[in-house]
């Protein structure tokens, strides 16, 4: 839906830059929603449901961080949101840190 609203609602009302910037924080979020997704499928195996579940809560945390501030900076024109995107990219990274490392941990021991 946000990327329909951006490619449709938008155009008229933001530069092409803006659009861009809504459109990227449109990808993470849907790449990220497909991978909360894939955690929970993940569940079911062997891997440690404790680091899934972190993985799980940083990736939401990024998705609400990296996405929504790039949401907000568009529609809002506030350039200051800029800064915050950058921790929901960190919370990404931590968020696919934690999924690999839920494979090299047997279950039960994190």
């Amino acid at each position: 839906m946000a990327g329909a609203f951006g490619a449709h609602g938008l155009r008229a009302l933001v530069s092409e830059r803006s659009l861009e910037i809504f459109q990227t924080g449109a990808t993470y979020q849907m790449y990220h929603a497909l991978a909360l997704c894939g955690l929970s499928l993940l569940s079911g195996f062997h891997l440690s449901r404790r680091l899934l579940a972190l993985a799980a809560g940083f990736m939401t945390a990024g998705i609400l961080l990296f996405s929504g501030s790039l949401y907000l900076l568009v529609l809002t024109a506030t350039p200051a949101l800029g800064a915050v995107t950058p921790v929901g990219g960190v919370c990404f990274m931590i968020g696919w840190g934690l999924l690999v490392a839920s494979a090299w941990q047997r279950p039960g021991s994190v």
